[in-house]
């Protein structure tokens, strides 16, 4: 990495976490970009779908989340979530580039609705993978057209980016959020299991409990929450998920990177 040299980028910043212990080894600083292409129904963070955060560049981003360091120990990192981070992946592969230069870990936390085989796209995707440790995908819906009632879009490219993360052995943790009613069906979460099955790469599988949180964003913004008045799940029902998914054969929380 020491012959890259990272062109300083402008991306927009919603917020950041200095001290994630959930999204991805060790410690992580990670850093939630503005914007996203899909409209989950479940979303706790609306507030990031638009690009309305703070503008800044991949150098400045970067001085920020080094004064964190010491915390990180041997596992930890910065991690890039959203919003959508690939919305902004000109700024992301900037961003890493000078992670890269610190010799820091780098997850990505995606949903990965912008992957497209196009160009040029693509082939910054591609370098992209080669400057990231770790990709965080979450698998919105495995039907297609419950895709699009739960999103707003297509969940097929979804899966073509986990198919060819599995070709190129980039290291995923799965993630599937159980929500009651649209999510948490057997059927569903089998089809969701032997589509996991086809994949090389899979380090970890979790399922992760819809909840309320979130819905107070909602309100502020004006928006029509289609899921006013769902629960959230049930302690049996997210282990039943966990059983059909078979989260106990994915146990690799501190990857070697």
């Amino acid at each position: 990495m020491s012959a890259l040299k990272a062109a300083d980028s402008w991306g927009y910043v919603h917020s950041t976490e200095t001290f994630g212990s959930v999204d991805g080894p060790g410690i992580r600083y990670i850093i939630f970009l503005a914007g996203c292409p899909l409209r989950c129904a479940y979303c706790h963070n609306p507030d990031t779908w638009t690009h309305n955060g703070t503008r800044m560049s991949a150098s400045e981003v970067m001085k920020i989340a080094l004064r964190y360091r010491p915390y990180w120990k041997q596992n930890g990192g910065i991690t890039v979530s959203g919003g959508e981070p690939l919305a902004q992946i000109d700024f992301l592969e900037s961003l890493f580039l000078t992670a890269k230069e610190q010799g820091v870990n780098t997850v990505i936390d995606t949903a990965g609705s912008p992957f497209t085989l196009d160009e040029p796209w693509f082939t910054k995707f591609s370098n992209l993978m080669n400057l990231t440790d770790l990709v965080l995908l979450d698998i919105k819906h495995i039907d297609d057209e419950e895709h699009v009632k739960l999103t707003g879009r297509t969940g097929k490219n979804i899966r073509e980016m986990a198919s060819y993360l599995s070709d190129i052995g980039k290291p995923v943790w799965i993630r599937h959020v159980l929500v009651p009613g649209i999510t948490d069906n057997d059927g569903y979460l089998v089809r969701t299991r032997d589509f996991i099955r086809t994949l090389k790469n899979v380090k970890r599988v979790e399922v992760l409990p819809y909840h309320t949180f979130g819905n107070y964003k909602w309100k502020e913004l004006g928006l029509e929450n289609r899921l006013e008045g769902v629960e959230p799940p049930s302690a049996e029902r997210v282990k039943h998920a966990e059983s059909i998914l078979e989260t106990e054969l994915y146990t690799e929380w501190k990857t070697d990177f």
